[in-house]
C-alpha cells in the first residue's frame, strides 16, 4: 500500500514538475521582502506553529507566494515558544542534576556540594528557544515566505483581517487560507489558573523557585513530563487523575510497568480521583478531592498546582462563524481528505483539526495541505504517527496496542525484549524497560511496536518505519543491528514475536 501511494506521489510530482519549477522561478524574481497592501498571496498560513510555519515554508518552495500570520510575534507556536522545546530542556538539564545525585558514584565520578542553580536552568532553557525561534524567521527569509505579527480573523474566503502587534491593523488577502492556529491549555471548572501558585504547563516551566510539594492534576503525557522535571530538581510530586490509569492510551502492560517505574522515583498517584474544589487563599494551595465514583472528601495541600488535563483547540475568535466554517462539539474544524473545509479555499490542519495533539502530525498535516493546493498528491497515515513520553526512561510507540487488536478480533502473536538483557543497556547502567512487538498471526505483519527505554523516542523511528511499508517482525528481525546498541532490544523482540530471541 505504501509503496503504491509512493508511487503515484512520484508520478504526479514527475508530471508537475516543469510548471511547478517554472512557477517557483517567476514568485522568487517577482518577490519582495514584504507584500504591498492589497497584493494577494497564493496562501495565506494563519499560525506560525510546527503545522503553520512547516506549511508556509512547504508552499514558498513549491512556488507559492506565501504569507504567515502569527500572533505571539515568536515562530514555533506553543511546541517551540512553552512547550516541547523548553519543556525538554528541562527534562535534559534536571535528568543531569539527577544522574549526578544518584548515578555519577556508581561509575567512579565523585564530588562534593552539588546543588541546583534554577536561573541558570531557566536561561539555558530560554537560549535555545531563542535561538530556534530565530532559525524559523531565518528560514522564512531564506524561502521568501511574508511574516505579519499579529492576531488573525479571518473575513471572507480570501481575506484575514489582523491587528497587529505593533498597533494598527492591515488586511491579507490569498486564494488559498490555512487555518494553523493550534490549541490551548484545558481548564477545569472550579480552578483559575493563575501562573503563579495555580499554573498551566506553561507556568511550570518558568517557576522561580522548586516547590516542595507540587500536585499534578492530569496523568498524561504533559504531566508525567512536566512532573518529572520537578521531581528530579527535588519536589514532592503527587498525581491526581480521574481515570483508572496514567496515560490511558499507551498499552495497558506498558503502562503498568511504566507507572512501577515512576513510583520507584518517588511519584505518588491518586487514580480515579477528581478535584471538586481549589482554595489558593493561603499561602499555599488546598484542593478538595473526591472519588471518581462519589463518596468521603479529602484535602490534599501544595505549595504549587499544576493543572495538565489535556488541550483545547483554539477555533474560537478567528472569524469561522462568520464564514460558516464547520466544526464539532469540541471545536475542531471538520476537514476532508484535502485538509479543505466547507467552505471552497478555506483549509485546516494540525491541532485545529481532529487527530492526535502532536506537532510532528502538524508539520506532516502542513506538507501533505499545501501539496494538494499545489495540485500534487498530499498523504498523511495517522495510523503511523508516533507517541513518546519524554520522561526517562522514555516511553514511545506506534501502531496498535494489545487492547486494540483484541478489540479488533485480530489473532495476533506479541514478541517482548527486556532491557535488562541488552548488554548496550547494561553496560551504561540504564537497563529498566521493554520492547514490546504485536504482530499479525497469519502474516506476521508487525500491528504494533512500544518501547520503554532510554531514548525510546529516537528507537521508535525504525518501528515507524516498519508500519509504514507493511513490514513483518521477522523482515525487522532479518536486518542487521550494529552491536552493541539498545536498539538491538527491537530485533531480539521481533525475533520474539516471530520464533525466538537469542539472548532470552
Amino acid at each position: 500500500m505504501a509503496l503504491a501511494i509512493l508511487a503515484r506521489r512520484r508520478a504526479a510530482e514527475a508530471v508537475l514538475r516543469r510548471p511547478q519549477a517554472a512557477a517557483a522561478g517567476a514568485a522568487v524574481s517577482a518577490w519582495r521582502a514584504y507584500a504591498a497592501a492589497g497584493e494577494e498571496s497564493d496562501v495565506v498560513v494563519v499560525g506560525g506553529g510546527p503545522g503553520g510555519y512547516v506549511a508556509a515554508i512547504k508552499a514558498a518552495q513549491l512556488g507559492l507566494k506565501t504569507t504567515c500570520i502569527e500572533k505571539r510575534g515568536t515562530l514555533g507556536g506553543t511546541c517551540l515558544n512553552v512547550g516541547c522545546i523548553p519543556s525538554k530542556a528541562l527534562l535534559h538539564s534536571s535528568h543531569m542534576y539527577h544522574e549526578a545525585m544518584s548515578s555519577f558514584a556508581h561509575h567512579g565520578v565523585k564530588f562534593s556540594n552539588l546543588e541546583v542553580d534554577l536561573p541558570a536552568m531557566m536561561a539555558q532553557k530560554d537560549k535555545a528557544v531563542a535561538g530556534l525561534t530565530k532559525g524559523i524567521e531565518g528560514l522564512f527569509k531564506k524561502n521568501k515566505v511574508t511574516y505579519v505579527k499579529g492576531f488573525g480573523k479571518l473575513s471572507s474566503p480570501s481575506e484575514v483581517s489582523v491587528d497587529l502587534i505593533d498597533g494598527g491593523s492591515t488586511v491579507v488577502k490569498g486564494k488559498n487560507i490555512i487555518i494553523a492556529t493550534g490549541s490551548d491549555v484545558k481548564s477545569l471548572p472550579g480552578i483559575t489558573i493563575d501562573e503563579k501558585k495555580v499554573v498551566s504547563s506553561t507556568g511550570a516551566l518558568c517557576l522561580s523557585e522548586i516547590p516542595k510539594k507540587l500536585v499534578v492534576i492530569g496523568a498524561g503525557y504533559i504531566g508525567l513530563e512536566m512532573g518529572s522535571v520537578w521531581n528530579r530538581l527535588g519536589s514532592e510530586v503527587t498525581v491526581v487523575e480521574f481515570a483508572p490509569d496514567i496515560v490511558p492510551s499507551m498499552d495497558g502492560e506498558v503502562r503498568r510497568q511504566f507507572q512501577r517505574m515512576l513510583e520507584k522515583q518517588k511519584f505518588k498517584f491518586m487514580l480515579k480521583t477528581k478535584v471538586v474544589g481549589c482554595d489558593t487563599s493561603g499561602d499555599g494551595v488546598k484542593l478538595t478531592l473526591e472519588p471518581a465514583a462519589g463518596g468521603e472528601q479529602t484535602i490534599l495541600e501544595a505549595d504549587v498546582v499544576l493543572v495538565s488535563a489535556g488541550r483545547t483547540p483554539f477555533t474560537s475568535g478567528i472569524g469561522l462563524e462568520t464564514l460558516g466554517v464547520e466544526t464539532d462539539k469540541a471545536g475542531r474544524i471538520l476537514v476532508d481528505k484535502r485538509f479543505m473545509t466547507n467552505v471552497k479555499g478555506v483549509y485546516a490542519i494540525g491541532d485545529a483539526i481532529p487527530g492526535p495533539m502532536l506537532a510532528h502530525k502538524a508539520e506532516e498535516d502542513g506538507v501533505a495541505c499545501v501539496e494538494f493546493i499545489a495540485g500534487k498528491e498530499g498523504h498523511v497515515d495517522y495510523d503511523t504517527v508516533p507517541g513518546v513520553v519524554y520522561t526517562h526512561p522514555e516511553v514511545a510507540s506506534v501502531g496498535k496496542t494489545e487492547e486494540q487488536v483484541k478489540d479488533l478480533g485480530i489473532a495476533y502473536q506479541v514478541g517482548k525484549f527486556p532491557l535488562l538483557a541488552n548488554s548496550r543497556a547494561k553496560a551504561i547502567d540504564d537497563a529498566e524497560g521493554v520492547v514490546k512487538v504485536i504482530a499479525e498471526k497469519e502474516t506476521d505483519k508487525i500491528l504494533g511496536v512500544h518501547i520503554m527505554a532510554p531514548n525510546a523516542g529516537e528507537i521508535i523511528h525504525e518501528a515507524v518505519l516498519a508500519l509504514q511499508y507493511g513490514a513483518s517482525s521477522e523482515d525487522v528481525a532479518r536486518t542487521c543491528h550494529a552491536h552493541p546498541t539498545v536498539s538491538e532490544a527491537l530485533k531480539e523482540a521481533c525475533l520474539q514475536t516471530f520464533d525466538k530471541a537469542i539472548h532470552i
